[in-house]
């Protein structure tokens, strides 16, 4: 494996930011590679169909990526399992579904790469997170009470491999990120929107900050967004 491009693992590489990162990855001289429940149309590097909450697929794909390419110098959970619905209207399934979407599969993930990612030298790991890490909104409480626990999951991993050279990160995403599917949903002018490209470039600066200045937490928003 010596000499090969390094691995970058996207866990929720939909299309849009998904792919966005796939593609920043790809220009950076990356091996790219994406997981998720059904493959986009328009797909860049190797894609993987499976359900992220699956612990058996995961960690069987991602131990086959790491003996082929070695530990991953990149990887981003990017899943999410958005549920709105009054709380009275949201069930356990609901919530259980979401909570293992993105907490369960971050679970999975972390420790399928992140000792093997120890034992190659460090990297960075990103996980994606949303207005709803900070507050949480009616009609979100699934979503939001998954994405509290997502950001804690991820300041213990912070904390418990930052000193083994890991760079641990949590990204807050405070908008609307611009997709087809947003678009469609959503009655703004796309110009307020957030471009998946610029989100991407944010994630590869973050990876590859020096080590005497690593963010933990980073927060994301169009200039139009009130905070």
């Amino acid at each position: 494996m010596a000499g090969e491009k390094p691995l970058a693992i996207v866990a929720g590489a939909g299309a849009g930011l998904g792919q966005a990162l796939l593609a920043r990855f790809e220009a950076g001289g990356m091996v790219p590679v994406g997981l998720g429940r059904s493959r986009p149309d328009t797909c860049v590097g190797v894609f993987h169909e499976m359900d992220l909450s699956d612990p058996v697929a995961m960690s069987d794909c991602l131990s086959a990526l790491i003996a082929a390419h070695g530990p991953p110098r990149i990887v981003v959970h990017n899943a999410a399992e958005l549920v709105i619905a009054p709380f009275d209207k949201t069930t356990l399934a609901d919530f259980q579904r979401t909570w293992a979407s993105m907490v369960g599969a971050l679970v999975v993930l972390g420790q399928s790469v992140l000792q093997p990612m120890v034992r190659g030298g460090g990297g960075a790991l990103i996980v994606s997170g949303a207005t709803a890490s900070l507050r949480g909104g009616a009609q979100f409480g699934a979503f939001a009470s998954a994405k509290f626990a997502l950001r804690g999951l991820t300041q213990s991993l912070a904390r418990e491999y930052q000193p083994a050279g890991v760079h641990v990160a949590h990204v807050v995403l405070d908008g609307i990120i611009d997709t087809a599917r947003s678009r469609d949903l959503h009655d703004m002018d796309p110009a307020k929107m957030m471009r998946t490209e610029d989100i991407a470039e944010a994630y590869w600066n973050l990876a590859h900050q020096p080590k005497s200045t690593w963010t933990h937490e980073l927060d994301l928003r169009p200039a139009s967004e009130a905070f």
